[in-house]
């Protein structure tokens, strides 16, 4: 089962440098901890602020790689250059982004001749087929969503069923109301992986570091 970890510094305790300084030794646990993509998603930085947070974010996991001799990929949730100048395995883009900015992503990449990881957003059909040429896709909402602003109706394992059937060959990683109860059985459903942000902010995870990727 790939785990795929996003960020969330808001839900950290403390002041901004207190969260900031939190995320980054979080993003080293996960990948000491074995969890193979972390997605920074801080959308609300300034662009110098979010590149000054994503170099720190890299050179830590980078440091935790080391003695662990695992390989976690980091995206930024941002522009590719951005995450090509911070060292970042790639990037994450969001929904109908389409192909343009995928195939901008692989050209930002393509100038050192590196290959972006690309993972996308996506809610049916439509999307699914408009991220032609992406690494992976995170198909949302799968269960219900409880939060400040309200509640939001997942759409089930069998859409994550269609979803998978339909994006292949591409791995489609289950989002949305994941925890560590229910994420075996969206792997049974089709899924590589489980993406999620609360369930990697406890230990929770961890029980699922051995669980098996479907064929």
């Amino acid at each position: 089962m790939l785990l795929y970890a996003i960020t969330s510094r808001r839900l950290l305790p403390g002041d901004e440098t207190a969260k900031r300084d939190a995320l980054v030794a979080l993003a080293a646990e996960w990948a000491r901890g074995g969890v193979d993509t972390i997605q920074l998603r801080e959308k609300d930085l300034p662009l110098p602020e979010l590149q000054f947070l994503a170099a720190r974010i890299v050179q830590a996991v980078r440091a935790a790689e080391s003695k662990v001799r695992s390989k976690t990929r980091v995206l930024v949730n941002g522009p590719a250059q951005l995450a090509l100048d911070v060292g970042a395995d790639g990037v994450h883009l969001h929904a109908n982004a389409g192909p343009a900015a995928i195939r901008a992503a692989q050209q930002v990449y393509a100038r050192p001749n590196l290959e972006p990881i690309i993972s996308a957003a996506c809610h049916n059909p439509d999307e699914i087929r408009q991220a032609t040429g992406v690494s992976m896709l995170l198909f949302s909402p799968i269960f219900e969503k409880v939060t400040q602003q309200g509640n939001t109706r997942g759409q089930g394992l069998a859409a994550l069923r269609a979803a998978v059937d339909l994006a292949k060959p591409t791995p489609v990683l289950a989002l949305g109301g994941v925890t560590e109860k229910n994420a075996a059985a969206c792997v049974q459903n089709g899924a590589a992986g489980i993406a999620a942000i609360r369930l990697f902010l406890s230990d929770e995870w961890r029980s699922l570091l051995d669980s098996p990727t479907p064929a």
